[in-house]
């Protein structure tokens, strides 16, 4: 980002009016005007942006995260801010009504020599926008897109104003950004002299050598991660519009640009004129507008045939004139293809008898035209086969296939219009539309019953009851269940879009690269282990990598999703792989937006994208593994509650309550095992492999990234813990810092310098008890002034506490807040044992889970952050390559 003197030196090399400097300044010191939302069908987000060092919204991943990229790797581009203020557009209407309309553009962009707003949109939709605010959107014939209303509003600033379409994207680059950004985002360690030397020596002495053969040539002594840091580093250059980078066999590798340029032919030789030493036989032509078919290529004379089938011969020195003057053309190759298509489709709508008769035509025209003899059995008439004949002959013109002229058209005989009158049928399209596509849901008898009444009032043909019923199958079922029972319930029959131009893989190109995160409500009831008391079903939470559809974590609890679950899921990530995925794709679930969740990713600098809502297409991934894991693993345990879709057939011998067993101790360890064992070395059908190959072969092929792993330390734990809504908290003498109506004190409050600032704080969701605050740059451990009561008390516990005292006094019309001493007395009276008991239960159960996914099996585990743990930190880090081994990296071997 640009300094203060910076700025104001940019300023002046522009000579921007003071308004502007003001309209700017203000710009870049406010943060974005709005919270995207997404839509009903877009993928919305924040990138962490290393060039602004905050998180940046994107309300479409196909085409405002692609502007990001752009403009994140442009060196031209000095700054960019998301959702600036809105500005007013006055344009008119298609009616012509002046309109003001308050607009927030996607983003405001600071550059070398200019700044101003930019929208970016999708192509389709600059279409649609077109027709329907014809004065806003309109194509500047250039292929691009102007809105006048923005520009004039801009210039009066001396700034511009500009509409991005997603035509403009190039998506070999944008996959290719996403694939080295983990060498571009830190400054990993420089490649040892050795292999760089090395990996130098092989390009300089075969410049243009493919990336694969490369990798090939040095995998023995140079890993992959170093080579694709020596191209994020442009000490290889690699043309990142030419190929995907995933694709190694179509990447060429160059030591500098100048090498690259040196090896690319400067122009593509001319194509030499085929005419006529390359014309043949049966060449199709476009002659002043008309078609006409090569016959003959003599030495003297071309032979054209016309489409009326005349004979023209023309001398070749007129010939060769008229090709030179371009009045002559070759068919192009677009209309050859078309044509071909043409003749498919005309075939494939063909029946079988149909083709059984053009095959027995066929045969006989064909002996006709090679051996001009007349081969016509008795049963077909001669004037029929010279009518066949004709008609091969023109079908040969027109389609450039006479067997299309053979096909019989029974199919296309008889009357084919419409019994019914017109006011008939224009009655019932409007009793489809007014009457049965409504949210009554009316049967389809009740609305043909209205309609006949309608018709007999206005003296029409009423249509019959069959006749409206095949009427209504034939409407689209999509648009039709829409309207009688609303979006959710017509997802299911929405067509599926696919994507016929290539863009950035869905699953990503690599491991690690894009992970989904979903909860669900696993099918089984659970016991307590100490007391045998039911306490209901779990919630499990899965991290789904979406490359090799493996499960890096999986978290099971008796709470409801919230971003508690979430952090204990990257929690377990990191504890197993050491690492976090670039991108974390998650629904619109409320915990997804914690900002404790959005801080953490941030701080990691992943990237987080939001599927749009009742859209369950978007998370296939997660559905899947949900079904497959229900079906195969939840399905077999006892007390799994399948009959409970059928609960009146529900007895006491078969209620999943009364066959409950399993504690969540053990229900965890079963279902970790059949995750990360049986499911994670199965073959995937649509891998064609097991996850488990697929992430190992992949990994080793794009690289480890080790200088992406995170260390699985203390600092890792606290920053999993949440904070306040402020993130701070303000220490008072003698009593510490107050964390939700709860205070913390730690000797290292003392110190005057300490008393009355503002320190960083976090919380234990899961201990009560205790408290971090951050005090002389580092963290330290607060016990709460009830630590007694509080300890080993869930946050969900305090909560349905705090929510029990608040509900008596609201019956006793008191107003009073809840104070610690409340707080502590009512979780130590008899009167809340009933309330707190169950959650207390699942509270002990799930501790012993996250003791393991906190230390892992055996191990010791962190007592405090002022002791470290059994390893120092240092050795946290990935061993030498030369040493690691895939037990270090994946824990579950």
């Amino acid at each position: 980002m640009l300094g203060p003197d910076d700025l104001v030196s940019w300023f002046d090399r522009l000579d921007l009016p003071e308004s502007t400097r003001s309209l700017i300044s203000h710009i870049r010191s406010s943060g974005p005007s709005r919270r995207v939302g997404g839509g009903s069908s877009n993928v919305c987000g924040r990138y962490p942006s290393k060039k602004m060092g905050v998180t940046i919204q994107f309300e479409s991943h196909r085409v405002e995260l692609a502007g990001i990229y752009e403009m994140e790797h442009d060196p031209s581009t000095l700054e960019y801010f998301d959702q600036p203020p809105p500005i007013k557009l006055d344009y008119a209407s298609p009616t012509g009504r002046r309109m003001g309309v308050w607009h927030t553009p996607d983003f405001f962009v600071i550059r070398d020599r200019e700044a101003g707003w930019e929208e970016w949109k999708t192509e389709e939709e600059l279409q649609r926008l077109k027709v329907r605010n014809p004065s806003r959107y309109f194509p500047n014939g250039q292929g691009g897109w102007d809105c006048p209303p923005g520009a004039a509003y801009a210039e009066k600033m001396g700034l511009y104003y500009r509409v991005r379409s997603s035509a403009e994207i190039d998506w070999t680059f944008q996959r290719n950004i996403q694939f080295l950004d983990d060498y571009l985002r830190v400054e990993p360690s420089p490649a040892s002299v050795t292999g760089r030397e090395k990996v130098c020596a092989y390009v300089s002495a075969m410049p243009g050598l493919s990336l694969d053969r490369l990798l090939q040539f040095t995998k023995e002594s140079v890993s992959a991660d170093e080579v694709f840091r020596m191209i994020a580093t442009n000490i290889l250059h690699v043309n990142l519009r030419a190929a995907p980078l995933a694709e190694p066999s179509r990447v060429e590798v160059y030591t500098s640009a100048e090498a690259a340029s040196a090896a690319t032919p400067c122009g593509s030789a001319k194509p030499q004129p085929i005419f006529p030493a390359m014309l043949h036989c049966g060449n199709a032509l476009i002659w002043d507008t008309r078609l006409w078919k090569v016959v003959n290529v003599g030495n003297t004379s071309i032979g054209l045939l016309s489409e009326d089938q005349k004979v023209v011969e023309l001398p070749r020195p007129a010939f060769e004139i008229l090709v030179q003057q371009k009045k002559i053309e070759l068919v192009p190759e677009d209309l050859k293809k078309a044509s071909q298509l043409s003749i498919l489709e005309r075939i494939s709508r063909a029946s079988e008898s149909d083709l059984r008769i053009a095959n027995y035509r066929s045969a006989l025209v064909g002996r006709y035209l090679h051996e001009q003899s007349l081969p016509v059995p008795a049963d077909v008439p001669l004037r029929t086969f010279y009518r066949w004949v004709a008609q091969y002959r023109q079908a040969a013109m027109s389609y450039g296939s006479g067997y299309l002229g053979l096909l019989p058209h029974h199919g296309a005989k008889g009357n084919r219009l419409p019994k019914l009158p017109e006011g008939s049928r224009r009655e019932m399209a409007e009793a489809f539309e007014q009457d049965y596509e409504t949210k009554k849901q009316k049967t389809l008898y009740a609305s043909w019953i209205r309609l006949k009444l309608s018709c007999e009032k206005k003296g029409i043909v009423a249509p019959s009851y069959k006749t409206f019923a095949i009427a209504a199958c034939q409407r689209d079922p999509y648009r039709q269940r829409l309207k009688r029972q609303g979006r959710r319930s017509a997802y299911a029959l929405e067509p599926f879009y696919f994507e016929l131009e290539l863009k950035t893989p869905r699953h990503g190109d690599r491991p690690f690269e894009i992970g989904h995160i979903d909860h669900t409500e696993l099918d089984v009831e659970l016991v307590c282990s100490r007391t045998g008391r039911v306490l209901g079903r779990p919630w499990v939470t899965l991290l789904i990598d979406a490359y090799s559809r493996r499960v890096p974590a999986a978290y099971l609890t008796f709470d409801p999703p919230s971003y508690r679950s979430c952090m204990m899921v990257l929690r377990e990530c990191v504890r197993r792989h050491k690492r976090l995925p670039q991108i974390v794709v998650v629904d619109g679930g409320k915990e997804f937006g914690s900002t404790y969740f959005e801080a953490l990713l941030a701080n990691y600098q992943c990237m987080k994208k939001v599927r749009p809502g009742a859209k369950p297409r978007f998370g296939s991934l997660c559905e899947r593994v949900f079904g497959v894991s229900n079906t195969q693993f939840v399905y077999t345990l006892r007390g799994n509650t399948q009959i409970m879709r059928n609960v009146r057939q529900v007895t006491k011998s078969v209620n999943p309550k009364e066959l409950a067993t399993w504690s969540l101790a053990e229900l965890h360890g079963r279902l970790c095992e059949y995750l990360y064992e049986v499911y994670d070395t199965a073959e995937h059908p649509a891998l064609g492999q097991s996850p488990r190959a697929a992430f190992l072969t992949r990994l080793a092929e794009t690289g480890e990234r080790q200088h992406r792993m995170v260390p699985y330390d203390e600092e890792f734990l606290i920053f999993t813990l949440p904070t306040t809504t402020r993130g701070t908290a303000k220490v008072v003498g003698g009593k510490g810092v107050k964390i939700r109506h709860v205070y913390y004190w730690c000797e290292a409050f003392r110190g005057p310098e300490v008393q009355g600032r503002q320190v960083a704080v976090r919380f234990d969701p899961f201990d009560a008890g205790v408290a971090y605050a951050f005090v002389h740059k580092q963290w330290v451990r607060c016990h709460s002034e009830h630590y007694a009561v509080l300890k080993g008390r869930s946050e969900r516990e305090i909560m349905l506490a705090t929510e029990e005292l608040r509900q008596r006094c609201r019956k006793h019309s008191k107003t009073l807040g809840v104070t610690a001493r409340q707080l502590a007395e009512f979780l130590q009276s008899v009167e809340a044992e009933e309330s707190l008991l169950t959650q207390r239960l699942s509270d002990i159960e799930s501790r012993e889970i996250r003791l393991t996914l906190t230390t892992g099996p055996g191990s010791g585990g962190f007592d405090t952050v002022r002791h470290c743990p059994e390893k120092p930190a240092a050795e946290t880090v990935s061993p030498p390559r030369d040493e690691l081994v895939v037990d270090e990296v994946y824990g579950e071997f």
